[in-house]
Protein backbone atom coordinates (compact mmCIF):
# COMPACT_ATOMS: atom_id res chain seq x y z
CA UNK A 1 0.00 0.00 0.00
CA UNK A 2 1.19 3.56 -0.43
CA UNK A 3 2.27 5.67 2.33
CA UNK A 4 0.53 8.15 3.68
CA UNK A 5 3.04 10.84 2.09
CA UNK A 6 1.92 9.36 -1.24
CA UNK A 7 -1.95 8.84 -0.75
CA UNK A 8 -3.81 11.03 1.64
CA UNK A 9 -7.34 11.44 1.92
CA UNK A 10 -8.56 14.90 2.81
CA UNK A 11 -11.98 17.17 3.46
CA UNK A 12 -12.19 20.33 1.91
CA UNK A 13 -14.16 23.34 3.55
CA UNK A 14 -17.01 21.71 1.91
CA UNK A 15 -16.43 18.35 2.86
CA UNK A 16 -15.51 16.99 -0.40
CA UNK A 17 -13.23 14.21 0.02
CA UNK A 18 -10.33 14.46 -2.12
CA UNK A 19 -7.31 12.26 -2.84
CA UNK A 20 -3.86 13.81 -2.90
CA UNK A 21 -1.13 12.03 -4.10
CA UNK A 22 2.35 12.43 -6.46
CA UNK A 23 1.56 12.33 -10.00
CA UNK A 24 2.53 9.48 -12.46
CA UNK A 25 3.31 9.17 -15.80
CA UNK A 26 0.11 8.58 -16.93
CA UNK A 27 -1.35 11.65 -15.37
CA UNK A 28 0.11 13.97 -17.70
CA UNK A 29 -2.78 13.65 -20.21
CA UNK A 30 -5.13 14.60 -17.60
CA UNK A 31 -3.10 17.28 -16.19
CA UNK A 32 -2.74 18.86 -19.48
CA UNK A 33 -6.47 19.02 -20.19
CA UNK A 34 -7.01 20.04 -16.28
CA UNK A 35 -4.62 23.67 -17.02
CA UNK A 36 -6.44 24.19 -20.51
CA UNK A 37 -9.88 23.96 -18.62
CA UNK A 38 -8.15 27.19 -16.31
CA UNK A 39 -7.37 30.58 -17.55
CA UNK A 40 -5.64 32.79 -16.75
CA UNK A 41 -2.95 29.89 -16.62
CA UNK A 42 -0.39 29.50 -19.52
CA UNK A 43 -0.35 26.52 -21.23
CA UNK A 44 3.21 24.68 -21.45
CA UNK A 45 2.87 21.25 -23.74
CA UNK A 46 1.65 18.07 -22.61
CA UNK A 47 5.24 17.20 -22.52
CA UNK A 48 6.11 19.77 -19.93
CA UNK A 49 3.20 18.21 -18.00
CA UNK A 50 4.70 14.97 -18.25
CA UNK A 51 8.27 15.84 -17.58
CA UNK A 52 6.16 17.37 -13.85
CA UNK A 53 4.51 13.99 -13.38
CA UNK A 54 7.91 11.90 -13.32
CA UNK A 55 10.76 14.10 -12.75
CA UNK A 56 9.24 16.73 -10.26
CA UNK A 57 6.78 14.01 -9.19
CA UNK A 58 7.90 15.06 -5.68
CA UNK A 59 7.33 18.50 -5.52
CA UNK A 60 4.02 17.84 -7.62
CA UNK A 61 0.33 17.42 -6.05
CA UNK A 62 -2.68 15.61 -7.98
CA UNK A 63 -6.16 16.17 -6.62
CA UNK A 64 -8.69 13.94 -7.56
CA UNK A 65 -12.18 12.89 -6.60
CA UNK A 66 -13.81 9.95 -7.60
CA UNK A 67 -10.86 9.15 -10.29
CA UNK A 68 -11.19 12.64 -11.63
CA UNK A 69 -8.36 14.63 -11.49
CA UNK A 70 -9.88 18.02 -10.24
CA UNK A 71 -6.60 19.71 -8.98
CA UNK A 72 -2.72 20.05 -9.90
CA UNK A 73 -0.10 21.85 -8.06
CA UNK A 74 3.55 22.02 -9.95
CA UNK A 75 6.22 23.32 -7.94
CA UNK A 76 10.12 22.71 -7.29
CA UNK A 77 12.82 22.98 -4.44
CA UNK A 78 14.97 25.75 -6.14
CA UNK A 79 18.62 24.29 -6.76
CA UNK A 80 20.66 27.35 -5.61
CA UNK A 81 17.88 28.25 -2.81
CA UNK A 82 17.35 24.70 -1.05
CA UNK A 83 14.91 26.22 1.40
CA UNK A 84 12.39 27.76 -1.07
CA UNK A 85 10.08 26.05 -2.63
CA UNK A 86 8.39 27.63 -5.58
CA UNK A 87 5.23 26.85 -6.91
CA UNK A 88 4.95 27.31 -10.82
CA UNK A 89 1.02 26.72 -11.41
CA UNK A 90 -2.30 25.92 -9.45
CA UNK A 91 -4.89 24.83 -11.41
CA UNK A 92 -8.29 24.01 -10.05
CA UNK A 93 -10.94 21.79 -12.16
CA UNK A 94 -14.32 24.84 -12.34
CA UNK A 95 -16.20 21.72 -11.10
CA UNK A 96 -13.95 21.76 -7.84
CA UNK A 97 -13.69 25.72 -7.60
CA UNK A 98 -14.89 27.37 -3.84
CA UNK A 99 -13.85 24.63 -1.91
CA UNK A 100 -10.52 25.32 -0.63
CA UNK A 101 -9.03 22.97 -2.79
CA UNK A 102 -6.07 24.65 -3.42
CA UNK A 103 -4.81 25.74 -0.25
CA UNK A 104 -5.82 22.35 0.69
CA UNK A 105 -3.29 21.25 -1.94
CA UNK A 106 0.03 23.96 -1.01
CA UNK A 107 -0.85 22.50 2.64
CA UNK A 108 -0.22 18.27 1.79
CA UNK A 109 2.77 19.58 -0.38
CA UNK A 110 4.36 21.78 2.61
CA UNK A 111 3.74 18.72 4.93
CA UNK A 112 5.69 16.47 2.60
CA UNK A 113 9.32 14.98 3.54
CA UNK A 114 10.74 17.04 0.40
CA UNK A 115 9.51 19.94 2.06
CA UNK A 116 11.19 19.49 5.89
CA UNK A 117 13.43 22.26 5.14
CA UNK A 118 11.42 24.95 3.14
CA UNK A 119 11.42 28.34 4.78
CA UNK A 120 10.13 30.31 1.74
CA UNK A 121 7.51 29.98 -0.78
CA UNK A 122 7.97 31.53 -4.04
CA UNK A 123 5.56 31.88 -6.56
CA UNK A 124 4.91 34.38 -9.81
CA UNK A 125 1.62 35.97 -10.61
CA UNK A 126 0.13 38.36 -13.17
CA UNK A 127 -1.31 41.51 -11.66
CA UNK A 128 -4.80 40.55 -12.95
CA UNK A 129 -4.93 36.97 -11.23
CA UNK A 130 -7.16 37.81 -8.52
CA UNK A 131 -7.26 33.85 -7.40
CA UNK A 132 -3.70 33.97 -7.32
CA UNK A 133 -3.34 36.62 -5.42
CA UNK A 134 -5.98 35.52 -3.21
CA UNK A 135 -4.52 31.89 -2.49
CA UNK A 136 -1.10 33.81 -1.81
CA UNK A 137 -2.16 36.38 0.81
CA UNK A 138 -4.53 33.99 2.54
CA UNK A 139 -0.80 31.48 2.24
CA UNK A 140 0.71 34.60 4.16
CA UNK A 141 -1.81 34.70 6.75
CA UNK A 142 -1.71 31.45 7.81
CA UNK A 143 1.94 30.09 7.76
CA UNK A 144 3.62 33.72 6.55
CA UNK A 145 5.25 36.30 8.13
CA UNK A 146 4.95 39.07 5.97
CA UNK A 147 5.20 38.15 1.94
CA UNK A 148 6.87 40.58 -0.57
CA UNK A 149 6.21 41.12 -3.67
CA UNK A 150 8.73 42.03 -6.70
CA UNK A 151 9.19 42.02 -10.22
CA UNK A 152 10.39 39.12 -11.75
CA UNK A 153 9.68 39.14 -15.31
CA UNK A 154 8.86 42.70 -16.65
CA UNK A 155 6.43 42.95 -19.60
CA UNK A 156 7.98 44.90 -21.70
CA UNK A 157 12.04 43.88 -20.91
CA UNK A 158 11.43 40.11 -20.95
CA UNK A 159 8.01 39.30 -22.59
CA UNK A 160 8.58 42.17 -25.48
CA UNK A 161 5.01 43.19 -24.66
CA UNK A 162 3.48 39.89 -25.88
CA UNK A 163 3.22 38.42 -21.86
CA UNK A 164 1.99 40.53 -18.67
CA UNK A 165 4.87 41.17 -16.38
CA UNK A 166 4.91 38.69 -13.51
CA UNK A 167 5.90 39.68 -9.86
CA UNK A 168 7.20 37.39 -7.64
CA UNK A 169 5.64 37.15 -4.05
CA UNK A 170 8.31 35.60 -1.39
CA UNK A 171 6.75 34.54 1.82
CA UNK A 172 8.56 33.62 4.67
CA UNK A 173 7.46 30.60 6.98
CA UNK A 174 6.42 30.88 10.38
CA UNK A 175 8.65 27.29 11.38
Amino acid sequence: MLDSEVLDRKQTKSNTQFVFRKPAIGDGGNIYRLITQCPPLDVNSAYCNFLQATHFKETCVVAEREGDVQGFISGYIRPEQPDTFFVWQVAVSPKARGEGLALSMIEALLARKVAQNVHFIETTITEDNAGSWALFKKVDRLYGSGGQRSVFLDEQEHFNGEHDTEYLFRIPLKK
